[in-house]
């Protein structure tokens, strides 16, 4: 796969805050519909609250080049092989008593018949990326949902790659709550920038620091409402984070990673009961980031090989069932939790391994149900740097790559004497690995649209 480099680079400080995927203080449970009133939070209404709709601006077109969030694509499932256009405006109001600009880019079909009507919306990583969009695209576009990105953290990074196309964005801490909710409500109307195009429900999604600022934003979705006094918001999807969620009035789906479940994450339990809709996925041998696709880890800086494990299918399983739970009402299946023997003694690991070093328990898949290698989290950086890395290593250096890599998954491939001991042959290999792929694909654990994608992957493993 070829090495796309960055077209800007941010600090490593911006990076680690990858790393606050606990660090979002989980509310007490609360009520809705005016049954009783939320806690005094600064800044948010105690009881429902239309907000004001905010201006937006014409698509901006120049000068100079578009900041891009979400370079790190897989190579056959970007916006040019689905037909999506990506479009960028500015939009203006007030929060917090202050003026803000901010951005919004929005990705959706080309041709209007094409869109879904579903939608989901991030807030884009302090980092400068669109995570969400970049784990869930190839699912989104093919389904024509329309994904809205919308800048709530200092824009300045925007300025400092091109000052005079976002000059004018100005955000200061304390509003994001509040441009959150009136963005979302824009597009959600007929003046926002999908037009006439009717939203019939959008969720809000969020990996790592922006699963935080998702977290954070919950007190107020209870209250804010669009200029209908309809909710929002018909659900949430926090991603590589553990912490205990409150729960809200609508469905929310929890992921955690390898990363977490190392440490610490969430006892809270699934739930369908209305006021307490909610489900933890725990997908076996997952990351906190992508390996395969980022574009800061390639090539790779660090010692031990990258995870190819498609991290883009299984982050897309999850939004699948969120979406189905709140167009369609369908609640999600339950699943089993990642098996915890909390002794990293006798493996390195606080979760309970098999024979051949993978976690049990968790969300199957059959990349470790047929293996051909070890999944696990937080590799280490190679040092020296090596030569020719990504534009983001080269610009901060070790510390850059000592970042990337503690985030990032790693693989240890088996030897091919004991692929033979265990299959025999690659067309045996093969044969139980589609097998099991069809099972996971008819209980909902795997999405068809990824199906050619992983066999691709299979195919490629040497007896």
């Amino acid at each position: 796969m070829p090495s796309r480099q960055l077209s800007r680079t941010v600090s490593v400080a911006a990076l680690v805050a990858l790393l606050a995927a606990g660090s979002a203080v989980a509310q007490p449970p609360g009520g809705f519909g005016g049954q009783r009133p939320e806690p005094e939070i600064e800044g948010i209404p105690r009881v429902p609250t239309a907000v004001s709709l905010p201006t937006l601006s014409a698509p901006v077109t120049g000068p100079g080049a578009m900041f891009d969030s979400a370079p790190s694509q897989a190579d056959g499932l970007d916006v040019a092989h689905f037909r999506y256009k990506t479009t960028e405006y500015f939009v203006s109001g007030t929060a917090a008593g202050k003026p803000y600009t901010t951005r919004v880019v929005v990705r959706q079909p080309a041709a209007d018949r094409d869109f879904s009507g579903l939608v989901l919306a991030e807030s884009m990583h302090v980092s400068g990326a669109a995570h969400m969009f970049e784990f869930t695209s190839g699912y989104l576009m093919d389904a024509g949902h329309a994904a809205v990105e919308i800048v709530t953290t200092s824009p300045q990074q925007f300025v400092a790659f091109n000052g005079p196309r976002y000059e004018r964005m100005k955000i200061e801490d304390g509003q994001q709550n509040e441009i959150i909710a009136q963005v979302a409500a824009l597009v959600r109307s007929d003046k926002g920038p999908l037009g006439s195009l009717r939203v019939r429900k959008m969720v809000m999604g969020g990996t790592s620091m922006s699963a935080g600022t998702l977290i954070n934003y919950l007190p107020a979705h209870m209250v804010f409402r669009t200029p209908e006094m309809n909710r929002i918001f018909d659900g949430f999807m926090p991603t590589s984070n553990g912490s205990t969620i409150r729960e809200i009035d609508v469905p929310l789906i929890q992921m955690p990673t390898m990363h977490e479940v190392e440490t610490n994450v969430t006892r809270r339990q699934d739930s369908d009961e209305a006021g307490k809709q909610y489900r933890l996925y725990e997908f076996t041998a997952i990351g906190h980031v992508d390996s395969r696709d980022n574009v800061r880890l390639l090539p790779n800086p660090c010692t031990k090989p990258l995870s190819t494990f498609l991290t883009q299918a299984y982050f897309s399983v999850s939004l699948h069932h969120l979406l189905r739970w709140v167009d369609e009402g369908v609640a999600p299946p339950r699943a089993q939790r990642v098996l915890l023997d909390r002794d990293a003694s006798n493996d390195g690991s606080t979760m309970a391994l098999d024979e051949h070093g993978n976690p049990l328990g968790g969300i199957r898949n059959p990349y470790v149900d047929v293996p051909t290698a070890k999944y696990a989290p937080v590799n280490t950086a190679a040092e020296p740097v090596i030569a020719n890395p990504s534009e983001y290593v080269r610009v901060n250096g070790l510390q850059g790559a000592q970042t990337m890599c503690r985030l990032s998954a790693y693989q240890e491939p088996f030897a091919p004497a004991k692929l033979r001991e265990l299959y025999g042959s690659k067309r045996e290999y093969l044969r139980k690995f589609e097998a099991r792929l069809d099972e996971l694909e008819r209980e909902g654990w795997s999405l068809p649209m990824y199906r050619d994608t992983i066999l691709a992957d299979v195919a490629k493993t040497e007896f």
